[in-house]
């Protein structure tokens, strides 16, 4: 299992953290030390908990293209484009 992780360094030392995760981190005295921090961390949450792939439902984006071939559509759309251009020249 891959994690994106970003790897800083900061006051000497180096922050290994996963994207998005920032509570996920550990920072230790070298790049390698605190990857392997990390790795060490995630291996241990892992084996005290589930880890699984959640699907979350698209949301409004779901609809993009549900009217596409909707003639009323094209009509709506038309209508405020002119509505757009006629503001413009005001």
């Amino acid at each position: 299992m891959s994690f994106p992780v970003i790897v800083e360094q900061t006051s000497g030392q180096f922050c290994a953290s996963v994207v998005g995760a920032p509570e996920l981190r550990y920072v230790g005295p070298s790049r390698d030390a605190a990857i392997a921090g990390l790795q060490t961390e995630l291996s241990r949450r892992a084996s005290v908990g589930e880890l699984i792939a959640l699907e979350v439902p698209g949301g409004v984006s779901s609809l993009a293209g549900q009217f596409a071939d909707d003639p009323t559509l094209a009509d709506i759309t038309a209508e405020i484009y002119q509505a757009r251009a006629a503001e413009r020249l005001t």
